[in-house]
C-alpha cells in the first residue's frame, strides 16, 4: 500500500442558484489580466445546456482523457508519444476562440464624451482580443441566460445520450446548475499529455498545477483534459489552469470560490488513498464500474492500520486528524452521497457532486400530494426516471443505480427531519429503509444543512518543514512509469529546464492573518497594498517601492551604502 493525501471538494448542487460569484470572484483573483481574457478557472452550467467551451463533453470531438485499447491497457483517447511527437508543431484537436468565446467590453467612452443630442448614445461591444466591433453571440454563461431551454439543449451532449423521449419532455422536467473547476484527478490526463512534463501533481495534497518556466505551449494539455480545464495564455504563450488556491490551502483557508459561495454549497476535506491501485480502478472493463472503483481507492483514516502507514508515509499527524474530519470523506465513502463528475473518463476526478433533490420534489408536489412525506417521494424517485437518467449520464457513466440510491438517501432526510422539526416522533423506518441510521441521518443533515465553517472546510497547514518540497517535489502522473502510458519523465522535447522556485510557507503567514483577523492588517509603513494581478508589466505599480524622501537642501549626506556619513 503507497499511502498518499488528496485535498478534494464536493459540491450540493441542490443549494446553487447559479449567482456566478465564485466565477467572478475567482476570475478577479487569478485570471484579471491579458492574455486570459476570456478563461474561467471556475464557471457555472446549467443544464441541460451546451457547458463552457461548447460541447466539451463531446470526447469524440475532444479526445480528451483516457481509454482502454483492445488488450485492455489503458492509454491516453488523443494518443500516446509517437502521435504526440508528429503533432507537436500543430495540434489539431483543440477548441477554437469561438468555443470558448470572444471577450468583450463596452465603448464606454461614446457615453461619456458624446455631445448633448436628440437619441441616447450606444455603447457598443468590443472585443478585447482585436478591438474591433463584435457581435455578441456566446459567452462563458449563455445557457444560463436562455434557462437551459430547447435553443441550447438540443446542442447538449448528454441529453443526446438519453432516449428520444427524454429529449421530448426533458424541458417539463428540471434544470439545475454545475459549477465547475478543475478536477485535480487522480489520473490526470493532462499531465500524461504534456510533452514537456510541465503539469505535475503535488506529492503532498495532490493538487496539479502547471510548471510555467517547464511549458513550452504544446496545448497538448488543453486537448487531453476531458473537462477543457486547461487553457493556453496567448501573452506567455503557456498552459494555466485553476491551482486550488494553493497560496489560501497552506496555510488552512479554502479556495476563494468556496469562501465566496453564496449558497454554502462547497466542501472541502483531505482525502487518504492507495496510490497503488489507481491503475487498477482507472482500468475497469466496464465505464459503470468506475464510481465503485474510485470509491475502492479511498482509505478509512479511521483505519488504525490506515493510520500507522500514513504515519509512516510521513503524513503529519495533524493531517491525519483533518482526514478524519473530513466532510468530503464523509460524504463520498460514509453516506454515499456524493458522485463523480463523468467517471468514464477514466481520470478519476477528485471534485465530487451531490445531485440534486429539488426537480423530484417539485414533481411530487404537481401532483397534489405531499412532497415531504417518504413514501411519496421514495415513488416518485422510483419513476421519474427522465431526470435520473440524466443525472446518470453525468455522474456515473450512465448507471442510474447509484443515483437512485443517493435521491432516496436525499429525500428520507428530508422526511424524517421534518417530522423532527414539526415536534413528532421520528420515525426510525425512514433511515433504515435507505440503510442508515438514525443517528447517521441527522449528522447528514447537520452537515448538508447546517454545517458551520470549520465543519464545511476541515484543511491542515502545511508545515514550515515541507515548503520547498510544495513546489520542488511532484508526481507527474499515476501511471508515468517505464512502459506507461503517461507522457512524463526523460523525453526530446527540453524538459529539463529548470524547476519552480520553493514557496516558503511563512510567506502566506499574513494571509491567514489577514484574512481571518478581525481588524484590518493592512502593512503600517504604506498607504495602500500593491495588487500585482492588475499590473500590465509596464512601469512601476504605485506602492511597488518606499516614496522616496524629500531632499531637504542640507544636513547630513548620503553615501553610497545608504548610511548618513560625516558632515563637512
Amino acid at each position: 500500500m503507497r499511502l498518499m493525501a488528496q485535498m478534494a471538494m464536493v459540491m450540493n448542487l441542490d443549494k446553487c442558484i447559479g449567482c456566478h460569484t465564485c466565477s467572478v470572484t475567482c476570475k478577479q483573483a487569478w485570471t484579471n489580466r491579458t492574455g486570459v481574457e476570456y478563461v474561467w478557472f471556475n464557471n457555472v452550467e446549467t443544464r441541460p445546456g451546451q457547458g463552457y467551451p461548447r460541447r466539451y463533453e463531446d470526447q469524440d470531438t475532444w479526445r480528451g482523457g483516457w481509454e482502454l485499447n483492445r488488450r485492455g491497457r489503458l492509454g491516453l483517447k488523443a494518443g500516446g508519444r509517437f502521435r504526440k511527437l508528429i503533432q507537436i508543431f500543430s495540434n489539431p484537436v483543440l477548441p477554437s476562440l469561438d468555443d470558448y468565446y470572444e471577450p468583450w467590453t463596452y465603448d464606454y467612452e461614446t457615453l461619456t464624451n458624446a455631445p448633448l443630442q436628440e437619441h441616447t448614445p450606444v455603447a457598443r461591444p468590443k472585443s478585447l482580443i482585436s478591438g474591433k466591433d463584435l457581435k455578441i453571440s456566446w459567452s462563458a454563461n449563455w445557457d444560463d441566460d436562455l434557462g437551459g431551454s430547447a435553443a441550447t439543449s438540443e446542442q447538449d451532449v448528454v441529453l443526446n445520450e438519453v432516449s428520444r423521449k427524454i429529449k421530448l419532455e426533458f424541458e417539463q422536467t428540471f434544470m439545475f446548475y454545475l459549477p465547475r473547476i478543475c478536477e485535480h484527478c487522480l489520473n490526470p490526463s493532462c499531465a500524461a499529455s504534456c510533452p514537456s512534463g510541465a503539469i505535475y501533481k503535488r506529492t503532498e495534497d495532490g493538487i496539479v498545477l502547471v510548471d510555467q518556466d517547464r511549458c513550452r505551449g504544446w496545448r497538448m494539455c488543453v486537448t487531453g483534459c476531458p473537462y477543457k480545464k486547461v487553457y493556453f495564455n496567448h501573452r506567455t504563450g503557456k498552459a494555466e489552469k485553476c491551482t486550488f488556491c494553493f497560496p489560501r490551502v497552506e496555510v488552512g483557508l479554502p479556495t476563494v470560490c468556496s469562501e465566496t459561495c453564496v449558497g454554502r454549497l462547497r466542501y472541502i476535506g483531505l482525502v487518504l488513498y492507495d496510490a497503488d491501485k489507481v491503475l487498477e480502478a482507472a482500468s475497469a472493463p466496464d465505464d459503470k464500474d468506475l464510481y465503485e472503483a474510485q470509491r475502492q481507492v479511498f482509505l478509512d483514516p479511521a483505519d488504525p492500520e490506515v493510520v500507522r502507514a500514513a504515519e509512516q508515509a510521513g503524513i503529519p499527524r495533524d493531517w491525519i486528524e483533518a482526514a478524519q474530519r473530513s466532510p468530503v470523506h464523509t460524504l463520498i465513502n460514509t453516506y454515499q452521497v456524493a458522485l463523480p463528475l463523468h467517471p468514464e473518463y477514466r481520470t478519476l476526478p477528485m471534485v465530487w457532486y451531490i445531485p440534486p433533490l429539488s426537480p423530484v420534489v417539485d414533481a411530487v408536489r404537481d401532483t397534489g400530494h405531499d412532497a415531504e412525506d417518504h413514501t411519496n417521494l421514495f415513488a416518485a424517485v422510483d419513476t421519474l426516471r427522465i431526470p435520473v437518467d440524466y443525472l446518470a449520464q453525468l455522474f456515473t457513466a450512465g448507471d442510474p443505480g447509484p443515483v437512485d440510491a443517493v435521491l432516496r438517501r436525499l429525500a428520507a432526510m428530508r422526511s424524517y427531519m421534518r417530522d423532527i422539526n414539526l415536534g413528532r416522533e421520528p420515525d426510525a423506518a425512514i433511515p433504515e429503509a435507505v440503510g442508515m441510521s438514525e443517528e447517521q441521518m441527522y449528522d447528514m443533515y447537520r452537515l448538508l444543512a447546517l454545517a458551520k465553517y470549520d465543519e464545511r472546510y476541515v484543511i491542515p497547514s502545511a508545515h514550515a518543514e515541507q515548503a520547498h518540497q510544495l513546489e520542488e517535489t511532484a508526481t507527474e502522473c499515476s501511471l508515468d512509469y517505464e512502459g506507461g502510458p503517461g507522457m512524463g519523465g526523460s523525453g526530446p522535447f527540453g524538459e529539463t529546464s529548470g524547476g519552480a522556485a520553493p514557496i516558503a510557507v511563512e510567506n502566506y503567514r499574513a494571509l491567514r492573518d489577514r484574512q481571518s483577523s478581525d481588524t484590518p492588517a493592512a502593512p503600517t509603513d504604506r498607504a495602500t497594498r500593491v495588487n500585482l494581478l492588475n499590473w500590465d508589466g509596464k512601469g512601476s505599480p504605485p506602492g511597488l517601492f518606499p516614496d522616496r524622501p524629500p531632499d531637504t537642501g542640507g544636513g547630513a549626506e548620503t553615501d553610497t551604502a545608504g548610511e548618513a556619513g560625516p558632515t563637512s
